[in-house]
């Protein structure tokens, strides 16, 4: 640091450890000189010609003069005569006291025009002038043209000749749009990146090729070209391309896939040429391309329409690009996508992207050290440790950003409701505003809607209580959160990445267990069943079409992997399956749905008290938790207030503190007599 507070540290040059560069100076070049004179004689043209004259014939000039209404004439060169009223005439324009006359020789007739109008009017003044050239008239009448040509010049066609190396005439539509951002600036590293241990190993040896490159050259390796990330949206992928290109050091260029995309065609793969280009020049560095899917899809009739478009001009210019790298080059290529699936061969093959490495999403230990990255820039109330691994149990299946997102909202609700530090209770809420949405507990609900809600959830507690396979249950409200009336959340207890047979069959129960309460409490059904019936008949169609969990149809696949993007069943050439087999799997649909739900009205009709006692619990209380849903399914009673004594005591509070505190009573002696009460303060 200097010395002096006040005086500011020396610029650097770019990294570069080279002299500073000086301050940049706005200084005003030639063609700022040219608009700014320019504009001023358009406006001393406009001023001169503000004042319009009026035109009129000699024989009307000679009667103003004979009754003596011209104050002054003067005589010109160009045989015109012009001079000024005393009063404008109807009709002048702009009410103007100046005329105009042509005169066929009237310079070479001076002297009887003089003689004549000192006759007529002795008291009008005349005079003879010379008038300006005919050339500088001319240009006072070109200025404006001149100028606009001018601007159009320097404003277009010169800036697109300075910056046609990237497109021709298109200019800066070849310009890369990358964003560069340099060691200095590049203050994310591996340990920022918790979650995702087996891709950070996998991403090391890029790292030490970076910063080491003749320890892999001394045995004749090759350092992959390219590496491709691959998992779900908010896994990660595009913090862990910062990551390497902190740990190593170097030069970092970003840029998404959409952004090589424009309307005119070659402008992508200029923009690819030309982003390649810098980064050789800056090389050892890592180009980083995000959403790569959007340029990279796969080539052909059927997949991206075909032809010589320009999505097809980009990617051809990326495999020239990768191919044309040099192990010397230092440039490796990290792009990130979650539709691996669509993605050409040409460019997912070895030589160009090595290597894929896939981000998943994060186990319990992985979110729990996601969850202690984040929470180091929040205050959470001791022991923080214990809290975030029980919300690390409590939120499987959820991404990096999800957790981000979580610890975010905890740190909001918190100091809204003006906490000295986040509690277990505001990370809980966070997590269902973040996977559920947020509860709406102002919504006004009528009482028959009420209890339909209360039915159809009680419904689907009961039965994902009592069946073993069936996810346990977290929490269950009839309170409107997000999109839905109500809710019964579930939180799995360990970490899924598979389906058994046993747990779609509980599944597809519990989604009809709602209609099901419906029907036998309420004795009528409402809308609120059709997200279930979507998920059931979705989840019926996979066991049969993806899973082969059907005897009927057996172990053969019938879904639409191999169906040509963009094209229609009937145009493709390529009929996935008969009308008969299309014909058993609608009746396997149904069939697997029909034994769902009359297991599952069977179950609920023999356990019908435990539904009512659920239901009623759900109308006093509106949210129940895990532990008192089965406490009452066992049997026993809930001593806890309900909504109507909590909406009482917020009030009474409130009451309490609006109300003005009274005086203190003023102390007497003990046989004398009580004197009057003090008045309120």
């Amino acid at each position: 640091m200097p010395d002096d507070p006040q005086q500011k540290p020396p610029r650097k040059n770019d990294g570069d450890g080279g002299p500073p560069k000086p301050p940049v100076r706005m200084s005003r070049g030639a063609f700022s000189w040219i608009i700014i004179f320019g504009l001023a004689l358009m406006l001393l043209f406009m001023l001169r010609g503000g004042n319009q004259k009026s035109q009129i014939a000699t024989t009307a000039f000679w009667k103003h003069v004979e009754n003596g209404e011209v104050k002054k004439v003067v005589v010109k060169d160009d045989d015109v005569i012009t001079g000024e009223f005393y009063r404008a005439p109807p009709n002048a324009p702009g009410d103007s006291t100046e005329f105009q006359c042509t005169y066929g020789n009237a310079w070479r007739l001076y002297d009887e025009i003089y003689r004549h109008v000192h006759q007529l009017s002795p008291e009008t003044e005349v005079s003879a002038q010379k008038s300006n050239s005919l050339l500088f008239g001319v240009l006072i009448q070109m200025i404006p043209w001149l100028l606009l040509i001018a601007m159009i010049y320097f404003l277009v066609f010169r800036q697109l000749r300075q910056s046609s190396g990237g497109a021709g005439m298109l200019g800066s539509f070849g310009r890369s749009r990358h964003r560069m951002t340099t060691k200095e600036h590049t203050n994310i590293t591996f340990s920022d990146v918790a979650g995702v241990e087996e891709a950070k190993d996998e991403v090391l040896e890029i790292v030490e090729f970076l910063k080491n490159p003749k320890r892999f050259e001394r045995l004749g390796g090759r350092i992959p070209r390219g590496v491709l990330l691959v998992g779900e949206p908010g896994c990660g992928k595009t913090l862990l391309a910062k990551a390497i290109a902190g740990e190593a050091e170097v030069p970092f260029f970003s840029i998404s896939g959409s952004d090589f995309v424009e309307m005119f065609v070659g402008v992508g793969a200029s923009r690819v040429r030309d982003l390649f280009r810098q980064a050789k020049d800056n090389s050892p560095c890592i180009v980083f391309l995000d959403e790569i899917d959007a340029v990279g899809r796969r080539r052909g009739i059927g997949y991206n329409g075909g032809g010589h478009d320009e999505r097809e001009q980009t990617l051809n210019a990326i495999l020239v690009e990768m191919d044309g790298f040099e192990s010397s080059d230092q440039v490796i290529v990290v792009a990130a996508t979650n539709r691996a699936d669509v993605l050409d061969p040409a460019l997912v093959r070895p030589g160009r992207f090595d290597r894929q490495v896939y981000v998943s999403l994060p186990d319990v230990k992985g979110r729990f050290e996601i969850l202690r990255v984040h929470a180091k820039k929040i205050k959470i109330q001791s022991p923080a440790d214990s809290k975030l691994q029980r919300l690390a149990r409590a939120t499987p299946m959820f991404s990096g950003a999800d957790l981000a997102a979580i610890i975010n909202e905890s740190a909001l609700l918190a100091t809204l409701a003006g906490k000295d530090a986040v509690e277990l209770d505001d990370l809980e809420e966070a997590r269902d505003k973040v996977r559920w949405g947020r509860a709406k507990r102002s919504r006004v609900v009528e009482e028959k809607d009420r209890e339909l809600t209360a039915y159809h959830e009680a419904g689907h507690t009961l039965v994902q209580t009592l069946l073993k396979d069936a996810d346990p249950v977290h929490k269950v409200s009839i309170i409107p959160r997000g999109p839905y009336g109500g809710a019964t959340f579930s939180l799995p207890e360990k970490d899924r990445m598979t389906v058994n047979r046993s747990y779609v069959a509980a599944a597809l129960r519990v989604l009809c267990a709602g209609r099901i309460a419906e029907d036998l409490l309420g004795h009528d059904a409402n809308s609120g069943a059709a997200g279930d019936i979507r998920q059931a008949t979705e989840m019926a169609r996979r066991m049969i079409t993806e899973w082969g969990m059907s005897e009927r149809l057996g172990f053969v696949y019938h879904g639409d992997e191999h169906q040509p993007m963009g094209l229609l069943p009937a145009l493709s050439g390529n009929k996935e399956m008969s009308d008969k087999t299309a014909e058993l799997i609608d009746e396997e649909v149904k069939r697997i749905i029909d034994e769902a739900y009359a297991d599952t009205r069977r179950m609920i009709e023999e356990h019908r008290g435990k539904l009512e006692a659920l239901a009623q619990a759900l109308v006093k209380y509106e949210t129940l938790d895990g532990d008192e849903v089965r406490a009452i399914i066992a049997g026993e009673s809930l001593d806890k207030p309900t909504v109507a004594d909590l909406i009482e005591a917020e009030q009474e509070k409130r009451r309490s503190e609006a109300a003005p505190p009274l005086a203190r009573p003023v102390e007497q002696p003990p046989d004398s007599e009580p004197g009057p009460l003090p008045s309120p303060a």
